[in-house]
């Protein structure tokens, strides 16, 4: 092997591999909720989410809802069996909608591509949106 050989043999085995394949990331559209600013959250129907770059080998996706100006309340989420759809529509699962008490608070879905359904994580992604 010849020194440019090396040169790019090794250039390659230190590129990270987050270069090499685009990073599972997700969206949401809170959709049609019943609007809550009491601070007693509905049960409602999941929003919208979109799934960019599911991993393969992916069976599950769990979904989980924290607001994050009130990080102790537990909101829920749900888990669903994963058969290649990019969109999950309204009605995969229940929850407890965002209803901050006063003002606009952040909301964070974090959603975790599993293997089987008791785990085998395989990759996280988040999004956030405020409410109101």
């Amino acid at each position: 092997m010849n020194i440019k050989s090396f040169l790019i043999f090794g250039t390659i085995l230190a590129t990270p591999v987050s270069c090499l394949a685009e990073e599972f990331s997700i969206s949401f559209e809170w959709g049609d909720i019943k609007k809550c600013t009491t601070g007693y959250p509905n049960k409602v129907s999941n929003p919208i989410f979109t799934l960019n770059n599911v991993p393969k080998g992916t069976k599950f996706i769990k979904f989980k809802m924290k607001d994050k100006n009130a990080p102790s309340f537990n909101h829920g989420g749900g888990k669903i069996e994963y058969f290649g759809e990019n969109v999950i529509e309204p009605g995969a699962f229940i929850y407890k909608s965002p209803c901050p008490p006063s003002g606009t608070h952040t909301y964070e879905w974090t959603v975790t591509a599993q293997s089987k359904k008791s785990g085998g994580k395989l990759a996280v992604a988040k999004a956030r949106k405020e409410y109101p």
